[in-house]
């Protein structure tokens, strides 16, 4: 793992971006799949936090699908011909997603290489397309796992287009990279010096908390923990009480009032990402933030970037 590189890996987001959304301007991945009734997801950390998100709306969409931790025992029953058993894994190589298919009759495996055992081993491979990432932390992969995730739903749902999100999301995350020196350096200041970082986001982006929480833990290891902007009166409220909190808040929950309030009355410091929120020490917009999708694959990239200058300047050895 390598701090520069891994900021390197972050600079290279809109390309990447651009050339999956060509690829899916003429390829839909998802073509091989036959009727679809219920849906499988494994996986491990930022594989499983992607998976949740499209696993909710698929269900909201009326079909059977859960998101499971590869490393479960006897987490669910092949169910036949119409089950979808997706294994995701950015290396192809995590353990426990090869455990978890390693006597499945037939699987599906998303992974960022081709060549990787995990997709020797599958019936049909979709390749995450994010090229090498030699910074060694899973963050144009995990991007573009939920792309082609939205892809899918697309795909078993009839909804928009996924290449028009793709292609809006680097823009989006183009334009956070060039204004950069607007915005980075207001959060720095503001999430330094707590007694660790908070993510909070609204179920629909729960991916988003969890994976800004993992980039602070993954590079400069900085306590980090990511929480649901509903559940986060009843499981984090409670260290506002004695903690220097600094709160990382993805708006958009009917609940972020209610986070807001006790944030506010802890006297709790707040950076808001996408969004006004009041009280906030900082705020970061960017292109597209009033699309809720675009959101989804944007967003998580100012977490990335804080980290990777914590990561850079930082005297801990990883």
């Amino acid at each position: 793992m390598d701090p520069a590189l891994f900021k390197a890996d972050l600079e290279a987001k809109p390309a990447a971006l651009r050339t999956l959304a060509d690829r899916l301007a003429t390829d839909d991945p998802w073509a091989f799949l036959g009727p679809t009734r219920r849906v499988i997801f494994l996986g491990m950390g930022s594989s499983r936090y992607a998976a949740q998100v499209a696993a909710r709306r698929l269900r909201a969409a009326g079909i059977d699908a859960a998101a499971e931790y590869a490393s479960a025992e006897g987490g669910f029953r092949y169910a036949g011909d119409d089950t979808l058993v997706l294994a995701i894994s950015a290396t192809g190589t995590s353990r426990e997603t090869l455990d978890a298919v390693a006597d499945l009759p037939g699987f599906v495996a998303l992974t960022n290489d081709p060549s990787a055992v995990l997709a020797k081993q599958a019936t049909a491979v979709v390749d995450m397309a994010a090229g090498v990432e030699t910074g060694g932390v899973a963050c144009r992969s995990f991007q573009h796992t939920q792309a082609l995730l939205d892809a899918l739903v697309q795909r078993l749902t009839g909804g928009p287009s996924t290449e028009a999100l793709v292609r809006r999301a680097a823009d989006a995350t183009e334009d956070l990279l060039d204004r950069r020196d607007t915005w980075l350096p207001r959060c720095d200041e503001a999430l330094r010096d707590g007694d660790g970082i908070y993510p909070t986001a609204p179920v629909e982006r729960i991916s988003t908390a969890l994976q800004s929480a993992l980039m602070f833990r993954e590079g400069p290891r900085v306590a980090a923990d990511g929480c649901e902007t509903g559940d986060w009166a009843h499981v984090d409220v409670y260290l506002t009480k004695t903690q220097r909190y600094r709160a990382l808040l993805f708006p958009g929950s009917r609940y972020d009032d209610q986070a807001l309030e006790w944030l506010h009355q802890r006297g709790s410091t707040i950076v808001s990402v996408g969004g006004e929120v009041p009280g906030a020490a900082c705020a970061v917009r960017f292109r597209h933030d009033d699309d809720s999708r675009v959101r989804l694959l944007t967003e998580t990239l100012v977490a990335e970037m804080v980290a990777a200058e914590w990561w850079i300047t930082s005297s801990v050895i990883n």
